[in-house]
């Protein structure tokens, strides 16, 4: 049995959109998905590329996948990077696979320098919950994460001159 981790390459659009829709339908939220692959492949693979994507196998099957991009802390003045999509399929689970993708991210930062690395959880998804402690990640209580969309999004943006 074999693992390889890889960068996403151009082509793997379907696979990455595939995995993001697994993710949403365990998170409940089987609708929310709008991105398309076409979206994704200029994301992952267009002229100035935001976001980055690593891929894990297992003799040669696709099994799970990073998604990830840069952020920046002012206070610290470094980057970090900030883990917007982690999965594993059920079927793959309890091999390492995530173990080992989470690794290659932290391999990264230390690489690059990077402060740290950070990610949301849901906070009912108590089987993620325990393999980030078990990696010595710990939840940051004291920061809530907020978010800005849809109509409050355009109601704000037309204040600007």
């Amino acid at each position: 049995m074999s693992l390889t981790i890889r960068e996403a390459r151009p082509g793997d659009a379907a696979l990455v959109l595939r995995f993001v829709r697994e993710l949403a339908e365990y998170e409940r939220e089987p609708d929310a998905v709008v991105a398309t692959e076409p979206m994704l492949e200029e994301a992952l693979f267009g002229a100035n590329p935001r976001i980055f994507c690593d891929i894990a196998e297992w003799n040669g099957e696709p099994a799970g996948v990073t998604v990830w991009f840069y952020n920046f802390s002012t206070w610290l003045g470094r980057h970090g990077i900030y883990l917007e999509d982690f999965y594993v399929t059920p079927a793959m689970r309890g091999r390492g696979i995530g173990r080992a993708l989470m690794a290659r991210l932290a391999r990264r930062c230390v690489d690059e320098g990077l402060e740290r690395m950070d990610w949301a959880v849901l906070t009912w998804n108590e089987p993620a919950i325990a393999i980030y402690r078990g990696l010595g990640a710990y939840a940051n209580e004291q920061w809530g994460m907020w978010r800005l969309t849809g109509e409050a999004l355009d109601r704000l943006a037309g204040e600007t001159s």
